[in-house]
């Protein structure tokens, strides 16, 4: 009988559990003697069984509630301090510091980039994420500050990894290193077609709503072309989209998962105008059976199939977008697509489908 490995698993935050916190959360399962390190946490983020394999550090304390930031300056150290213990593989969820692990361990690291931060090396982002002008200067120095040691961990990484060909770029064009997609895991056994849901006649925007998003374009160009536009979520943009709304448009808040999955079932497509590093909520919507309209950029390159489960509008001037998004839900006409062709696709992004191949990676880094 072979000796299953010795697997350690590092993330940067337990805080809440999104896209990233999903991926642990199989990376997790298909391991399930690794223990899971990260330098801060909050209890119950993640399920109750893998709960318990979660160490995180006395930093946890200094958290005030769900909020950070303030704690950036430390991370780095504190990921390079992590009790890592003996183990064949070190398996990491980066979004900014968990390569540091390379300092804490001599396993070799194979490390799942969801992006490298681009507060750190993109300032538009860093400008789009940051209120304030003392707030945007301080991450700017330490930005600058840190990218060196950034790029030091990258090069001692074994194997990287990006959750979409857009991030593969970033690590190409920032880190100086290649990498291998893998795409990330999405429930495609809950997101399923229902055939007695009846469609409607309405596009659906769903999700945070903050600024990178773009949901103000989904909001102007929906009343430009006079479609209905659905818009379930909640964020701190929400006063400026109602403020910007007409008659076409409907905010229903935030929903739970039963309201999404009939929202994806009902509606006539997904609207995704902003880039994304990949963007669960398109494969979500596409494994309803339901097409998207996503801009051509980001991960919705690798999710989303022209003519097949939606279309990709080509990013533009703003000057011209609202006429460009608008002219493209406009001209949409659901018939064209097949919802079991969509599914199908859908399929490809599985859960099943990523614990495969972070399992063949790992045996591959182990096998030398």
């Amino acid at each position: 009988m072979t000796t299953p490995p010795r697997v350690t698993l590092v993330h940067e935050r337990f805080t809440e559990f999104a896209g990233s916190e999903a991926v642990v959360e199989q990376l997790a399962r298909e391991w399930p003697a690794a223990p899971v390190l990260a330098p801060i946490g909050l209890p119950g983020v993640m399920p109750p069984d893998i709960e318990p394999r979660v160490t995180t550090t006395a930093l946890s304390r200094l958290l005030r509630g769900r909020t950070y930031a303030h704690l950036l300056p430390v991370l780095p150290a504190a990921v390079r301090r992590l009790p890592v213990p003996p183990s064949d593989v070190v398996v990491a969820s980066h979004h900014a510091f968990a390569n540091q692990v390379v300092h804490a361990t001599d396993a070799p690291v194979v490390s799942y980039v969801h992006s490298p931060a681009r507060w750190a090396w993109d300032p538009a982002m860093r400008a789009g994420e940051i209120g304030g002008r003392v707030g945007g200067a301080g991450l700017a120095a330490f930005s600058a500050l840190y990218r060196p040691a950034d790029v030091r961990a990258a090069a001692r990484v074994h194997t990287l990894l990006g959750n979409s060909t857009a991030v593969v770029a970033r690590i190409r064009d920032w880190w100086q290193q290649p990498a291998t997609v893998v795409h990330p895991p999405v429930d495609t056994e809950s997101y399923t077609p229902d055939p007695d849901v009846p469609r409607e006649e309405f596009f659906l925007l769903a999700g945070r709503l903050v600024a990178y998003k773009r949901p103000d374009l989904a909001v102007r160009a929906a009343e430009a072309a006079g479609v209905p536009l659905v818009v379930a979520g909640e964020g701190r943009a929400r006063s400026e989209l109602e403020a910007l709304a007409g008659p076409h448009t409907r905010f229903v808040g935030r929903v739970d998962d039963a309201e999404l999955r009939r929202l994806f079932r009902s509606c006539t497509a997904l609207l995704m105008p902003g880039v994304e590093d990949f963007g669960i909520v398109p494969v979500e919507a596409q494994a309803c059976g339901t097409p998207v309209v996503a801009v051509d950029a980001g991960g919705t390159q690798d999710t989303v199939v022209p003519g097949v489960t939606g279309e990709l509008v080509p990013p533009v001037d703003a000057r011209d977008e609202v006429a460009t998004w608008a002219a493209a839900l406009r001209d949409f006409d659901p018939a064209r697509y097949d919802a079991t062709a969509i599914r199908r696709h859908a399929e490809s992004f599985s859960r099943a489908a990523f614990r495969d191949r972070m399992r063949e990676v790992v045996a591959e880094v182990l096998a030398g």
